[in-house]
């Protein structure tokens, strides 16, 4: 039986645990590129024992980012600070992945923390958005027009996306994903909400998925066949008119036949007028996960309020999923998965992280709290 801390083999790749730092934007690049705070924030989660660790989603175009201060990966002179963050990674004893994406109709942002509104395409930080539909995204700050994609436009993207995945390993990515969720283009190409297109691309759910089948084969032609090749997937768009999980198991098998590998569930968010409900459930995907594996036959990593170890541990036990996703956790403890062995009572946690650094804290001259860890949780007596 698996746990949190059992190797994982996909394709030509072996994971040395079952815990994933998740791509989250960090609005810290200049011109599309990683600098030192991305060798930073990556090596010192690789140290920190995660078996596969992402940067953020990288645009596939410069249109294709959340804001002008995000990462992208559509010029070679891009290549360099990738292979930074790939090497200390690996130095590190983890995988490097990584996730291309375009956000459509929901780029051209300010920052969060500055108001998240989307600035009109003449705007000196902005550009013009686009969709499948001429459709915004709506809510307080994304009403600008949106461009409705072309079938030519749609495939200069799919260029792109091999562009995009043969950088990737050029930068020494061994494990790639396509981001189809959180409202981004691929999300909207798949959700009725946004996609009202007559053409190929819109109306039956085979349609509205030919955007996926396409980038999947696009980047197959580049992306070597020893490495997985994955997808975020927005599942569930939480309303009614949307995309409903029983799209998401059909799509996924279209997706699997064309060579998708493994599924990483997620929320569509395609529109504001959501049921958050789920949302805020802990570990809310697993169950569906589960769906997935049992129905499509893909492995499935899902995210979603798994920070809790006993959780995360749970949940591949029951091999409900098969990898655990952790965004915000990752940015609060960078040693969560040493952190989370402690308290699991696993026998040696810092054999989570390389041996040069394991014997330091191995090591210790004083008692266990003087190395500034929380202590570990007990069980109760009985």
């Amino acid at each position: 039986m698996p746990d949190l801390f059992s190797p994982y083999t996909l394709k030509g790749v072996t994971l040395r645990n079952r815990i994933v730092m998740s791509p989250m934007t960090m609005y810290r690049s200049v011109d599309g590129r990683m600098n030192d705070f991305h060798v930073m924030l990556m090596g010192s989660r690789a140290a920190g024992g995660f078996g596969l660790v992402f940067p953020e989603q990288l645009a596939i175009t410069p249109e294709g980012r959340t804001s002008t201060a995000c990462g992208g990966i559509y010029d070679d002179a891009q290549i360099e600070g990738l292979a930074r963050v790939t090497a200390i990674v690996k130095q590190m004893g983890a995988t490097p992945a990584i996730q291309l994406g375009h956000t459509g109709r929901k780029g051209s942002e300010l920052k969060p923390w500055e108001g998240r509104v989307q600035l009109a395409p003449d705007d000196p930080n902005g550009w013009q958005v686009v969709g499948p539909s001429e459709i915004p995204y709506g809510g307080k700050g994304h009403n600008h027009p949106v461009h409705a994609l072309t079938r030519d436009e749609i495939k200069g993207l799919h260029r792109a996306y091999a562009e995009a995945a043969r950088r990737a390993a050029e930068a020494g990515f061994e494990w790639l994903e396509l981001h189809f969720a959180h409202g981004y283009l691929g999300a909207s190409f798949f959700s009725p909400i946004a996609n009202q297109r007559t053409d190929e691309y819109g109306g039956s759910l085979e349609n509205r998925v030919r955007f996926h089948l396409e980038a999947i084969d696009a980047v197959r032609e580049v992306w070597p066949e020893r490495f997985p090749l994955t997808a975020r997937l927005g599942s569930d768009d939480l309303n009614p008119d949307g995309v409903q999980f029983e799209d998401a198991i059909a799509a996924l098998q279209l997706m699997k036949a064309r060579g998708l590998d493994l599924a990483d569930l997620s929320f569509g968010f395609n529109t504001p007028q959501m049921d958050p409900s789920m949302l805020g459930a802990e570990a809310a995907m697993a169950e569906r996960g589960a769906r997935v594996r049992r129905e499509v036959g893909l492995p499935v990593a899902v995210s979603w309020n798994l920070g809790r170890p006993a959780t995360a541990d749970r949940v591949i036990r029951e091999e409900l999923i098969d990898l655990v996703m952790l965004g915000r956790p990752a940015l609060a403890n960078p040693h969560w998965p040493i952190w989370a062995a402690r308290e699991l009572g696993r026998e040696d946690p810092f054999g989570l992280t390389i041996e040069d650094w394991a014997w330091w804290l191995r090591n210790m001259r004083g008692p266990e709290v003087s190395l500034g860890l929380p202590p570990a949780a007990r069980p109760a007596a009985e």
